[in-house]
């Protein structure tokens, strides 16, 4: 089943701004996860254990009114090895929140207000997953949906009388289809390209758009607007809420989709934005012609307008992200961000149609700026150091939701005029007046050709001046992902901190927020300047009296775990210790076994078999590993089909044979991410076992 999740756009890791995982849905468990006493944490440093004890603010809507913030909060069990998520509200202006869904055993997520006011929901509390609604203040649950197999999504229309909701249909034979008698079989059969997408084999069942209409309070049944096609909408992997929109008049939905199989599919970035005719059932592209990545479409108010983000280059996924207004009645499309350097991405109009505003990350923070669409003038609304990761209106404030390092999600409510911010929830209060955090610095380091680069260091609770303490180089994943004032529930830089490390995380060449010559200047460029940078952020770091340069570590995940490799091999004695998960090891290897080719023939210059040879190939780090002389880890999830397990397999066994000082970490049951509260516990304790044995 695809879930219906929100997120604000991925490459190959995570935009800068967005999530750092793709959205689960956590199964129900024997009761609600408790928030953690001052009293069991009081004095304590954060631990993997009070990490994830954390309550996770996800989803939010707010009233039609713009009164009331619905929103979700997951807690996980770490003896149940899973977690529930539950529905709360508190009021707009501030004040108690309340849980809408602690009588519902199951989780309750995907909230939608509808025009009458009361709050829908999704929730898998009888036959499946189906729509439910309730009052605001939680009394009054009802179902609403009563669909075969359940739904994996919704959205109300603006009119309240038809809903839009996802249902998966089949999109080929099987081979239980193929051979009935053998219902026992685990066998895949494919007779083209993308047979496996991230971290799923085939399930010959795409997810699709449907419209229903509600008869006395229920929905039975509707009509599947992509009838015979074999397209996913919203778009794998993530099944993003964002790409889909009604009308305000509810007589358009606009959703995104690749219109592509295969082969096809997986050379290419081309997704596009189709618009859908309730009435007589005709679908359009707006964005024919347009050969990147188009997705996000956002109406107008008024209804003669669409927003969407687009990407100009095919092929490459990180390109600078535009917005984009679509004139429905002339069929013109213009740049609204043609003279900004930085992405755009998250797009809410302002009720009279006239501003746009968005979001980006611009010196690695992520701020909310404003476009007027007859002006293209930008402006900035938010400023500080912090991440904005997504944004609602609720009449004429915003309710946004906030990160910083040391800060996991909560809401806020911010005053567009002003950018000045009121804290709404405080749904880890107990931990923050408990548990003492790093101080984070931010700091200017000269590149080897002269460019200032922005470097984080997050220091230990308690630090002393007059100690000298390890170090770690984290290495950003993406490539092109910023690191920016992310709160991570795996790579998070204050609980490494808090195991006596100073973390040095530079923001070198290839991430986005510092211009598109910055950003796009790692591509075919993987052993080159970025990895210089890396190098000068560790020498100016170790130069502080308080760093001990005799014990310094390099840590990082995907591209990041590329970084430790080829580091490895070209590090000249700086390091002591060495993890990598999840990290492209032989870039041959690499090509012929990942799923979607778009990226390494954009990044790496095409295929290893092509006359000349892409000069990429000369950066893969087993080219190197005659020169690695220092201990590593190797951590990899066996259902990581972007970047196979077999990439971490040949690093540990090449580090073996070598006589190098190693570990071997794989998660038969995980992918590309560690999302299993034991397993990603394990990981950090894993995690900090190896690194105090050699740098401690």
């Amino acid at each position: 089943m695809k879930y219906f999740v929100i997120t604000l756009g991925f490459a190959i890791l995570v935009n800068s701004c967005a999530p750092k995982t793709p959205a689960s849905q956590p199964d129900a468990i024997s009761e609600q996860p408790a928030a953690l006493t001052g009293q069991e944490i009081a004095g304590k440093k954060l631990t993997p254990e009070i990490l994830w004890k954390f309550g996770r603010v996800g989803e939010y809507a707010v009233s039609p009114n713009g009164k009331t913030v619905a929103y979700t909060v997951s807690r996980y069990s770490l003896t149940e090895n899973r977690g529930r998520t539950a529905i709360w509200s508190i009021p707009a202006s501030g004040g108690e929140a309340v849980c809408l869904t602690a009588d519902v055993a199951a989780s309750c997520v995907n909230p939608r207000w509808q025009p009458s006011g009361r709050l829908a929901y999704l929730s898998a509390a009888r036959d499946g997953m189906q729509i439910w609604d309730m009052n605001p203040n939680g009394s009054d649950k009802r179902q609403v949906s009563y669909i075969e197999n359940g739904v994996n999504g919704f959205e109300y229309s603006p009119t309240g009388d038809v809903v839009m909701y996802l249902k998966d249909v089949p999109s080929d034979d099987s081979p239980h289809d193929l051979y009935p008698d053998l219902p026992q079989s685990s066998a895949i059969t494919s007779d083209d390209m993308m047979y496996r997408h991230w971290d799923d084999w085939t399930d010959y069942a795409v997810s699709h758009i449907w419209a229903g209409h509600i008869e006395n309070g229920v929905l039975r049944s509707g009509h599947d607007i992509m009838e015979g096609e074999p397209y996913d909408a919203p778009t794998a992997p993530y099944f993003d809420a964002s790409e889909i929109a009604w009308s305000p008049d509810g007589k358009f939905i606009a959703y995104t989709c690749k219109k592509l199989k295969g082969k096809e599919f997986a050379l290419s970035t081309n997704t596009d934005i189709y618009l859908y005719d309730i009435e007589n059932g005709t679908t359009k592209n707006i964005s024919d012609g347009m050969p990147g990545y188009d997705k996000y479409p956002v109406f107008s108010p008024d209804g003669t307008m669409i927003a969407f983000q687009s990407m100009a280059t095919p092929g490459y996924e990180a390109d600078r992200e535009r917005l984009m207004v679509h004139r429905l009645v002339t069929g013109e499309t213009e740049d609204m961000t043609a003279r900004y350097d930085n992405n755009a991405a998250h797009f809410v109009w302002t009720a009279d149609s006239r501003d746009i505003r968005f979001i980006s990350a611009v010196r690695a923070t992520c701020q909310i700026y404003s476009v007027n669409v007859a002006s293209k003038t930008i402006k900035p609304i938010t400023r500080g150091r912090h991440d904005i990761t997504g944004f609602v209106a609720a009449g004429d404030q915003l309710v946004c939701s906030k990160t910083t390092m040391s800060m996991a999600t909560e809401l806020f409510l911010v005053d567009p005029q002003t950018g000045d911010g009121k804290q709404l929830t405080f749904t880890n209060k107990n931990v923050y007046d408990a548990v003492k955090m790093g101080n984070v610095e931010e700091r200017t380091v000269k590149t080897t050709d002269g460019k200032d680069m922005l470097v984080w260091m997050v220091y230990p609770p308690d630090f002393d001046p007059s100690k000298k303490y390890p170090a770690l180089l984290y290495c950003q994943g993406g490539p092109q992902s910023t690191v920016s004032q992310f709160f991570s529930f795996r790579w998070n830089l204050q609980l490494m901190a808090a195991g006596g490390y100073i973390i040095v995380a530079p923001n070198r060449r290839g991430v986005p927020s510092f211009g598109q010559e910055w950003n796009r200047q790692i591509s075919g460029d993987y052993g080159g300047q970025n990895m210089r940078d890396y190098l000068s952020a560790i020498d100016a770091a170790k130069k502080e009296p308080y760093v001990d340069e005799n014990r310094l570590g390099a840590v990082g995940a995907s591209y990041g775990g590329f970084s430790v490799y080829w580091l490895a091999g070209h590090h000249e004695k700086r390091f002591k210790a060495f993890i990598a998960h999840c990290g492209m090891f032989n870039f041959e290897s690499q090509y012929g076994s990942t799923e979607e080719y778009w990226f390494p023939n954009f990044d790496l210059g095409g295929p290893y078999w092509e006359k000349p040879r892409p000069k990429s190939y000369g950066f893969s780090p087993h080219l190197a590993v005659d020169k690695w002389d220092a201990p590593i880890m190797v951590i990899h999830g066996a259902k990581d089909f972007r970047v196979p397990y077999t990439e971490g397999l040949q690093a540990f066994n090449a580090a073996q044979l070598r006589g190098i000082p190693s570990r071997l970490l794989i998660f038969p049951d995980e992918g590309h991410w560690i999302l299993k509260p034991q397993d990603a516990v394990l990981w950090q304790r894993e995690f900090f076992r190896w690194l105090d044995k050699w740098l401690k």
